[in-house]
């Protein structure tokens, strides 16, 4: 199995790409410590986990917005096992501000929300790597967007409620760089820290957009979290992406083409 008795601490699990995450890792012979702030969430995705793979996984519940939090996620995570082999930082927290109209938002809203996420990604970052950097191994996986590395295509958005946050694109741009950077920061400690870019997931979005969506893409449109992100995540655990570090890995069916 490509997880072998690894213990993968997922953040933001009860969220869509990290259930999905936590799920392949138990598939692949991981062990999941699944952490968020929705503990019922994380019921809920245990018992699926066990009903389906026969894995016992661990519930940590914990916010990872500050630096005191992330502490307590970690010193529990590691309380399981006296180890973490990998992590995937899944989380994605909002503001009420998210989603507004670029015209107006609010500078409340925007430092919470680039604190929140960005600096969370920053702070867990800090915190897990010197864990890494000390028991000698480690894999940190981040999770970026198409939206940080293109423009959104506004014209999709014609005729539909929805919109691209600035905030999204800049925090998710922010990912790209902050994975690099620690790469290169931990050369040379056996560690390896990575980012993915994935595409527009479905979720009940409008038809027009899908449409026009799938028009920018090869073959697949929109993509299932399950099916398409969560694997990628997997192969970046493995052994078999060894010689990956410092890298952020597109999924998004040619869509940034």
């Amino acid at each position: 199995m490509f997880l072998s008795e690894q213990f993968i601490l997922i953040t933001g699990a009860s969220g869509r790409i990290g259930s999905s995450v936590a799920l392949d890792v138990a598939k692949y012979g991981g062990i999941p410590i699944i952490a968020d702030v929705d503990l019922l969430g994380l019921e809920k995705l245990k018992e699926q986990i066990l009903k389906k793979y026969k894995v016992e996984s661990f519930i940590v519940e914990g916010n990872i917005t500050t630096q005191e939090g992330i502490e307590n996620i970690l010193k529990k995570s590691i309380s399981f096992k006296g180890l973490i082999h990998g992590a995937v930082q899944c989380a994605y927290p909002r503001s009420k501000g998210w989603g507004t109209k670029f015209e107006y938002i609010k500078e409340d809203y925007l430092k919470e929300d680039l604190s929140n996420q960005l600096g969370s990604a920053i702070l867990f970052s800090q915190q897990i790597l010197e864990i890494f950097k000390k028991q000698g191994f480690g894999n940190l996986i981040n999770i970026s967007s198409i939206q940080g590395i293109n423009a959104p295509k506004f014209e999709h958005y014609s005729g539909t409620e929805m919109i691209s946050p600035i905030e999204y694109s800049a925090i998710k741009a922010g990912v790209i760089s902050l994975t690099k950077w620690l790469a290169k920061y931990y050369f040379n400690n056996n560690i390896r820290i990575n980012c993915i870019s994935p595409g527009g997931i479905l979720d009940k979005q409008p038809t027009s957009f899908l449409n026009k969506y799938r028009e920018s893409c090869s073959n697949i449109g929109m993509l299932n979290s399950n099916e398409h992100i969560s694997p990628v995540v997997i192969f970046l655990l493995s052994e078999l992406s060894i010689a990956i570090t410092g890298q952020n890995i597109i999924i998004d069916d040619g869509w940034s083409l």
